[in-house]
């Protein structure tokens, strides 16, 4: 049977959002109100080469005598008695509940892993602003993570992976290696088209008219030795031009398509550029920590090839900086020029955002930019690097053990990921963590997140 980690915590902190992104469906109904999940549910889910079982389980409330909070603890009860390990999530922004502390009491009697969920920490200036301080005096390893947006989930499951034991009679299951491709663009740019040229038939609908498709779409595709999941999605227009709810729903979808994918295709028109639009869509999908590359379709209607490729490079150079790592590629979907070109980048990029980069590489990496370029003082001190390693891919995730973690301000941590990128040749996003080196707190460092 395979191992079970369970996930605890009060009414509304966010476990079922949690359940839901581990195991990559959308199983667990979630609303903002108290008391939504009663019943104990299932799933398997999937952390590299280790397969395990997830329960989500009601919330958890300090002793009371009304009948159905009193089932519903019950629930949680046994689903912590039968898991491998635990997961405790709470709110970080509220910090630690009277019900959080005697949760938190009673799992560490219960002698088993225990790892703590701080959600709601949507990004890194969040991080910076919140005191997880309290969090750790509970004795668990912390994880800052947001469920709703997947920021710092893989950090939470590489550390509960690697605790489990493994399946009793089960051989490791193997490493899917196709490739998940996700054509994202405004609406009437060419994606039916390109996948229809990809695929050499005409799988999906094209035409003329914007807003043909609807829904997203998955076609399976074999080339030159490599398995392929191609998705169509609809045509994604800015937010106050969208009225109708079915292009509302068709809209999520497609951003639902991004997030199963490996890589992301931004499509764009040569003869119709939208280039915030564009931009918006590729930072749609760097943020969920896809790889992504840029085509710009219809590329036989333009006269000059040469001098508008120059100028698109410099439009791409000045509003896309947030992506100004992705390849640009200059296709015709209806020709096939260059079509093929696509899933060749696709394989290269899925392959350097699943890299494992050696820690001592990556420590002697991390020890010539502190020699080289070190960080900014902070209030007169200095900022000091001890080690790095990789605790995720897809995005490629590295932590950096420092002694100021919240004194790296954003110029300083785009230098090292821009300069990560060059040193290992990226192509891919990266995230930088930057994580306490002990306990005791550096002279220096108090307010830091204030």
């Amino acid at each position: 049977m395979l191992p079970l980690v369970a996930l605890v915590g009060r009414p509304n902190v966010g476990k079922s959002t949690l359940f839901n992104r581990i195991v990559g469906k959308r199983l667990a109904i979630v609303q903002d109100v108290p008391g939504v999940t009663r019943d104990r549910q299932y799933a398997e889910a999937q952390q590299g080469a280790k397969r395990f079982r997830v329960v989500d389980t009601g919330g958890f409330t300090l002793r009371t005598d009304e009948q159905l909070v009193r089932a519903v603890r019950e629930q949680a009860d046994a689903a912590v008695r039968e898991a491998d390990a635990i997961v405790l999530v709470v709110d970080a922004v509220e910090g630690l509940s009277a019900a959080d502390r005697e949760l938190a009491q009673l799992l560490r009697r219960g002698g088993k892993p225990v790892f703590l969920a701080a959600n709601k920490v949507d990004s890194n200036r969040r991080e910076e602003q919140l005191d997880l301080g309290e969090l750790h005096s509970t004795g668990f390893d912390v994880f800052p993570l947001s469920a709703e947006h997947g920021r710092g989930v893989d950090e939470l499951l590489d550390a509960v992976a690697a605790g489990l034991r493994e399946a009793a009679g089960e051989r490791p299951a193997e490493e899917d290696k196709t490739i998940h491709l996700a054509v994202l663009g405004r609406p009437n740019v060419g994606k039916s088209t390109l996948l229809n040229k990809l695929l050499g038939e005409e799988r999906f609908v094209a035409s003329a008219m914007p807003g043909t498709t609807r829904d997203a779409v998955d076609e399976e595709l074999v080339w030159k030795g490599h398995r392929y999941l191609l998705t169509d999605t609809a045509g994604l227009r800015k937010k106050r031009q969208v009225v109708d709810k079915v292009e509302v729903s068709s809209a999520q979808r497609a951003l639902r398509a991004v997030e199963r994918a490996d890589v992301v295709v931004v499509l764009t028109d040569a003869t119709q550029l939208g280039v915030d639009q564009d931009a918006r869509i590729a930072a749609q999908a760097e943020e969920r920590g896809r790889a992504v590359m840029l085509a710009v379709n219809k590329w036989d209607l333009v006269r000059d090839k040469e001098g508008e490729a120059q100028r698109l490079r410099e439009q791409a150079e000045r509003h896309l900086q947030h992506v100004d790592f992705a390849p640009l590629l200059f296709i015709s979907a209806l020709e096939g020029t260059r079509v093929h070109r696509i899933l060749e980048l696709a394989a290269e990029l899925r392959d350097e955002a699943s890299t494992r980069i050696p820690t001592p590489q990556l420590n002697e990496w991390i020890q010539a930019m502190q020699q080289e370029h070190p960080a900014p003082l902070f209030r007169g001190f200095p900022v000091r690097f001890s080690y790095a390693y990789q605790v995720g891919t897809q995005p490629v995730t590295i932590a950096i053990q420092c002694n100021r973690p919240r004194a790296v301000d954003d110029a300083y941590r785009r230098f090292l990921v821009n300069r990560l990128r060059e040193r290992f040749k990226l192509r891919v996003p990266v995230r930088l963590i930057f994580r306490q080196k002990s306990r005791s707190t550096p002279r220096g460092s108090a307010g830091a997140g204030r």
